[in-house]
């Protein structure tokens, strides 16, 4: 090959490579930027720790065996690579630390390392006592969301988001029975709401709505919902059929307890989940879509319909995890401007998003009492990326995610091919939607040409 067409091939494939990296990110990730990304941490490690303040001084016994041998010093000593791993959106570097050194020390030096490396965003954790991992972010994950297919879902669990360190962020009703939601006017609540009831979809579970916007958001998808209210008047007896549900439920895990000296401890259970499969109710997931519009009033009557039905909800929050019960609460704002008991059903709401907001003070109601970093990133959430959101949790932690986009059209398909999973609860009989059945759409055939007839 001459010199000529080499020089062409390379200039090919190096605007072959720009092109990937402006266009598709994630094809230049897995085709240029996985060596070089390798390259520039193994090379530069030990420089970048250094210069990052990430090594520590070597023991005095080596500095005296190198004065007594009048060898050279030896330098700082890096923290020491365990473990290497390549996966499709960045790399991840588990470390030893030195002796003396503080997992606060990577948190507060990961943007020093993103430079460094040349990577996207590197996130660090803390695996186990001397053991740290660093997540480095190749290219920006939730400019176009790509869910990938493997996900490690489960009953009640859905891959709710991704995150901007490239894992997925999971919805475990099991674990985190309780959610509020809040952002402003097209900050993507509605779409990340559509999504979690398409991922809930296919599971053996009863979907309740409620969306007091006379059911524009959650009415197209009724065909998969058990109940469904949009006013405030059917909200408020749908939150009581739940509680008088809860109630029953507990009535039925009380029996079934059966406490007693020859019963094993495995057996001995105080909600639905250790009862025996033929005795297990089926779990409840209720969606509120905009709770403001069931705590405003404008006369009496409406203030004692909002009273009740707060209360309901704070019984649900408080009681209805046992009973198999679980909130998902959206808002604009959950603050106490909205009147009695909201801050104390706010307090049990245990998973907190935020999309974007439009003041601090609606950042402060989701993480004041989890991170002061949050709320500031909350409020910095770009407006031209809907579904972009903070998720916390009352642990403290928290992180940036985005919900892939799922259209109405979507969403209604599979629910309806879904719909014959909806249970029939005879405490929100009531409110069933009643809808038509689903008709599929007739084949298109082609037209039969006209038959041609020989004249004698």
């Amino acid at each position: 090959m001459s010199g000529t067409a080499l020089l062409l091939l390379l200039t090919a494939v190096v605007a072959g490579a720009l092109v990937l990296r402006w266009k598709r990110p994630a094809w230049y990730w897995l085709s240029f930027g996985i060596t070089f990304a390798l390259l520039r941490v193994l090379v530069r490690y030990n420089a970048v720790m250094e210069a990052c303040g990430l090594t520590v001084p070597p023991p005095r016994w080596r500095l005296m065996l190198a004065r007594m041998t009048r060898r050279e010093a030896p330098g700082p000593r890096a923290p020491r690579i365990l473990r290497t791993r390549v996966s499709r959106t960045g790399l991840m570097l588990r470390l030893k630390m030195q002796p003396g050194q503080d997992a606060f020390d990577f948190a507060a030096s990961c943007d020093r390392l993103r430079h460094s490396f040349g990577m996207y965003a590197v996130v660090s954790r803390e695996i186990k006592a001397g053991v740290v991992e660093l997540r480095m972010t190749g290219y920006d994950v939730l400019r176009r969301v790509q869910m990938p297919a493997a996900s490690g879902a489960g009953v009640l669990r859905v891959a709710a988001a991704l995150r901007d360190d490239g894992a997925v962020h999971y919805r475990d009703y099991r674990q985190v029975p309780h959610a509020l939601n809040v952002g402003a006017t097209l900050s993507g609540k509605s779409v990340s709401q559509r999504h979690l009831v398409t991922q809930l979809a296919p599971q053996h579970v009863a979907l309740v709505g409620i969306d007091c916007k006379q059911g524009v958001e959650l009415a197209p998808l009724a065909r998969r919902f058990s109940a469904l209210a949009d006013n405030a008047d059917d909200a408020l007896g749908v939150l009581e059929a739940l509680v008088d549900r809860m109630a029953a439920i507990y009535q039925v895990i009380r029996h079934e307890q059966r406490i007693s000296s020859d019963i094993p401890d495995a057996e001995i259970t105080a909600d639905i989940w250790g009862l025996p499969e033929h005795l297990r109710p089926v779990p409840v997931v209720v969606f509120v879509d905009e709770f403001a519009e069931l705590a405003l009033f404008a006369s009496k009557e409406d203030e004692k319909r909002r009273d009740a039905i707060v209360t309901a909800l704070v019984r649900l929050a408080q009681l209805g995890r046992a009973a198999g019960i679980y909130l998902e609460i959206s808002a604009q704002r959950v603050g106490a401007e909205l009147g009695k008991q909201v801050t104390m059903l706010r307090a049990q709401l245990t998973g907190r998003t935020a999309h974007r907001v439009n003041d601090e003070t609606s950042a402060n109601m989701a993480f004041a009492d989890i991170s002061a970093d949050a709320v500031l990133a909350a409020t910095q959430i770009p407006a031209d990326m809907p579904g972009t959101a903070i998720v916390g949790d009352t642990s403290g932690g928290w992180a940036r995610t985005r919900a892939p986009h799922t259209s109405l059209r979507t969403a209604v398909n599979i629910c309806n091919a879904h719909a014959h999973l909806a249970p029939a609860l005879p405490e929100l009989a009531a409110f069933r939607p009643v809808l038509p059945a689903v008709v599929p759409p007739k084949p298109r055939h082609a037209p039969v040409p006209a038959a041609v007839t020989e004249s004698a």
